[in-house]
């Protein structure tokens, strides 16, 4: 299938930034990735592109206006930057969603999140009607769920030192108790970041498993 790639300029509340949009010629939905906090790194701009190639359009946000974090530390002072400000970080997010959604009229939202990119996709699923499912690739964040009304599926490594396992199922708790419709999936013997092919955590069999289910989800939840 033949897809479009292009970089767009966005604006949230008079700021502007980028974004990565893919489409392919003939789609029904849309999905927002939001990267882990490396930032718009190519691995995300890939995944992008597969997403549009089995017929999504799909936009992600480039939090860092180009940069991108090669090491953790770096990571963590871009992250540091962004999320020092939440109510910026927050415009950005729904300026994104919001931008996807007038492209795709009508039609059903999938937010897709990995690592940092998760808390930020399940605050804007749990305060967006219009997001009919949603994606967690190790990471979470427990909020108000009671008015979400996203399913959602998780995708969590078994030894994790960036989100304990504990956290994860206090965050399912927290869903099931507001009524949310949420599925868990446990990988063994994998690591955080297991499923970016540039990293060394990375493992093949999981994150084929993974995808996998993720496809299915989005088949069956973004109609």
């Amino acid at each position: 299938m033949s897809i479009k790639k292009s970089e767009i300029k966005l604006d949230a509340n008079g700021k502007p930034f980028n974004a990565y949009l893919t489409s392919p010629s003939n789609n029904e939905a849309g999905i927002l990735l939001l990267p882990s906090w490396w930032g718009l790194k190519t691995f995300f701009k890939q995944i992008c592109d597969q997403l549009a190639e089995s017929g999504y359009t799909v936009l992600a946000p480039d939090y860092y206006n180009g940069r991108v974090g090669n090491t953790i530390d770096e990571a963590k002072t871009l992250q540091g930057e962004v999320e020092g400000d939440f109510e910026a970080m927050s415009a950005m997010i729904k300026a994104a969603k919001d931008h996807l959604a007038s492209l795709r009229t009508g039609k059903p939202i999938g937010i897709m999140g990995f690592s940092m990119g998760t808390d930020w996709a399940l605050i804007t699923a749990a305060n967006e009607p219009d997001v009919a499912a949603t994606v967690l690739f190790y990471g979470g964040w427990s909020t108000d769920f009671s008015k979400m009304k996203s399913k959602v599926l998780g995708h969590y490594a078994e030894t994790d030192e960036w989100v304990p396992f504990e956290q994860v199922k206090e965050m399912e708790q927290n869903m099931k108790a507001a009524g949310v419709d949420m599925t868990i999936h446990l990988y063994p013997k994998t690591a955080h970041w297991f499923m970016e092919e540039d990293r060394p955590e990375y493992d093949p069999a999981a994150a084929e498993l993974a995808w996998s289910r993720t496809y299915e989800f989005l088949k069956q939840n973004l109609k």
